[in-house]
């Protein structure tokens, strides 16, 4: 009796624990660029924030911004973090491929100025050495290629050199240490190993340019709505791991936590990757706010270099703020 006793609450506590694990959700389907500038996703994880806020995630490496904003819009991933410029290029019918779903992408949260770089080998040491010389950009019409453009253009040899497509930052940061082509733009810290092998860093793209937005969180609209819970978890983790990064008292334990998703950069290169990425004035935006000036920089680029050309004066229509207002008030 006593047997069968156990036996029918074992089965019972089995039929119960079922729905609970059923209604479990599942981990958010991340994508990001690879680099030391997701140092908060790491953070956040390494610390307990995204448990604190009842999510996890699943990150998924890029190789460039066509795989990872069609597959956002197509369903595959949940959130990008992406430049706002890929964001705006897809919901314009200007993206670099296309996709099965109608586009309908938004930005939920900031993240940086972009840390543009632009690195050269070591044979150039001016912009204007770069005449007649080969520029690795992700894609043609998306990401950051139109703020090289421009730091080009300024200079006067915007007919004068070519560009290459190259892949994402890390493909290019390969690309250009085998000196592929002669200068492309990076993003911090990978400029900190290139100027450490003797490369040049011949301009600054948020300096040269002005108010600039960088990267954000995106998603799709109707995701976001469906998993509201997830959204706010996901941004009160990022700004959580930013206010412990921002705090100088974590810093050794910080930089172990990059190295120890960099094994490759060493101790030196850490410490300047700490200065740059975390410098109170240029670094990570503090709480992870948006920068409206910096997206209208993003849309005067983009009316000037899109394809199909179009003037483009509205930075709202690619954000909504109202999930990080839930998830900071």
């Amino acid at each position: 009796m006593k047997v069968r006793q156990l036996a029918l609450t074992l089965f019972a506590a089995a039929a119960f624990a079922t729905p609970l694990m059923a209604q479990s959700p599942r981990p958010v389907e991340l994508i990001v660029f690879p680099g030391g500038f997701n140092w908060p996703i790491w953070a956040a994880e390494e610390k307990g924030f995204f448990a604190r806020n009842n999510i996890s995630v699943k990150v998924t490496p890029t190789p460039n911004s066509q795989f990872q904003l069609t597959n956002l819009i197509d369903g595959k991933f949940d959130i990008a973090m992406t430049a706002i410029d890929n964001v705006v290029a897809y919901m314009e019918g200007q993206g670099a491929a296309p996709t099965q779903q109608q586009p309908d992408i938004f930005a939920f949260m900031g993240g940086d100025d972009g840390f543009l770089r632009l690195v050269a080998v070591p044979e150039v040491k001016t912009i204007a050495d770069l005449k007649g010389k080969q520029l690795s950009v992700d894609a043609l019409t998306t990401g950051y290629a139109f703020v090289l453009r421009k730091l080009i253009d300024r200079a006067g040899i915007g007919k004068d050199v070519e560009y290459v497509r190259a892949g994402g930052v890390l493909q290019r940061f390969q690309a250009l240490m085998e000196k592929k082509h002669a200068a492309t733009l990076l993003i911090s810290p990978f400029e900190v190993e290139a100027e450490s092998k003797g490369f040049n860093r011949l301009a600054d793209g948020s300096a040269a340019l002005g108010a600039y937005q960088g990267l954000v969180a995106a998603s799709r609209r109707e995701w976001a709505k469906q998993n509201e819970a997830q959204v706010v978890g996901y941004i009160r983790a990022y700004v959580a791991a930013l206010d412990w990064l921002y705090t100088p008292a974590n810093k050794a334990e910080a930089i172990a936590i990059l190295r120890k998703n960099l094994p490759n950069m060493q101790e030196t290169q850490a410490n300047r990757s700490y200065e740059v990425l975390l410098d109170p004035k240029t670094g990570f935006a503090r709480k992870a706010a948006l920068n409206e000036a910096g997206i209208k920089t993003v849309l005067e680029l983009r009316s000037e270099y899109g394809e199909p050309n179009k003037k483009l004066t509205d930075p709202q229509k690619y954000y909504d703020l109202s999930y990080y207002r839930k998830a900071t008030q």
